[in-house]
């Protein structure tokens, strides 16, 4: 007989294995450690025991065949919890026990949990800013949403009512080739701007700094030698460590590319993205990742100019509450 029950302190061991079973695609890493869930899970200052949603085997001595975890999204201005959006951040169940409606009867528990705490919308697949949980653990650079190379949450989750409700598409440069970014405008570029390395990123934001944990990212910055102006652009890189097991490359993600509004279209984020690859490629790093939201159609054509492959894309998934 299968049971639902709350998240218990001996449970990480076995939500490692369920993990590491359910997730043998590019999405996602093996957990080597339990300890990599303390990290990324566990110490997060929300982190609410209910929100961690276990299925056991009562015929089996409790053994745990799959689990959910849910949180809440953030308020507008990114300083604290708002409990009306809440997200379904991971769903998994072992192989050998799919097809028997736990992931269906995980989600509705999910849900229950969410809406006892006041959510009124509900979303599944952690994207930015949604993404209480995940970042770190699922995904790559960032939180895309589920990814298509994990094929089972799309029809679960629009099997239960839900829609998509953004796609995030990911971009993969390997580095083993030269770098060749070509651009008449660099020339002029150079001249007037230099880059600067930041090997500690600020953190801008309560809420980047609960996603974020205890990552140390760095700070690419590209700045007017001629004043002392904010940066015309800035962008944060970090190791994909854990991820670089799965694609057989050390590999470094690129987190967020942003340049003033008064210097777009000028080439700034292509010369600067161009540099970036090359920091990474004299660091031996073997692949560069970025996440090109769909609604960004700049960041879309910045990863295309400089002959990033789509590799992936991910989905994230909404519904009202009670529908």
């Amino acid at each position: 007989m299968i049971s639902f029950r709350r998240f218990r302190n001996t449970d990480p061991p076995a939500l490692a294995d369920v993990w590491n079973e359910s997730h043998p695609s590019r999405s996602a890493y093996p957990l080597r450690t339990p300890a990599l869930l303390d990290r990324w899970v566990f110490s997060k200052p929300y982190f609410d025991p209910d929100g961690l949603i276990v299925a056991v085997d009562n015929a089996d001595n409790g053994k745990i065949l799959g689990y959910m975890l849910a949180g809440f999204g953030p308020k507008e201005d990114l300083s604290g919890l708002d409990k009306t959006n809440g997200v379904i951040c991971s769903v998994a169940v072992r192989p050998g026990e799919r097809r028997h409606g736990i992931a269906r009867d995980l989600v509705r528990k999910a849900e229950e949990y969410l809406i006892a705490n006041g959510s009124t919308v509900l979303r599944a697949g952690p994207r930015w800013p949604y993404c209480p949980f995940g970042f770190g653990l699922y995904g790559g650079t960032n939180c895309p949403g589920f990814l298509a190379s994990d094929p089972g949450a799309d029809p679960l989750f629009k099997s239960l009512g839900y829609e998509p409700d953004g796609s995030t598409l990911v971009f993969h440069k390997k580095l083993e080739a030269p770098i060749s970014i070509a651009d008449g405008r660099f020339g002029m570029l150079r001249k007037r701007y230099e880059t600067q390395i930041l090997r500690a990123a600020g953190v801008p934001t309560w809420w980047h700094e609960c996603v974020w944990g205890m990552l140390e990212p760095v700070e690419f910055r590209m700045v007017d030698k001629t004043t002392n102006g904010p940066p015309a652009a800035r962008t944060v890189v970090w190791e994909l460590e854990g991820y670089g097991w799965r694609w057989g490359f050390p590999s470094a993600g690129i987190l967020d590319i942003q340049v003033r509004p008064d210097l777009r279209r000028q080439g700034i984020a292509k010369l600067m993205l161009a540099q970036v690859l090359r920091f990474l490629q004299d660091q031996f790093f073997g692949i560069c990742e970025v996440h090109a939201p769909a609604e960004r159609p700049e960041l879309l054509g910045l990863c295309r100019s400089a002959t990033m492959e789509q590799v992936d894309v991910g989905t994230s998934y909404i519904k009202q509450a009670g529908s």
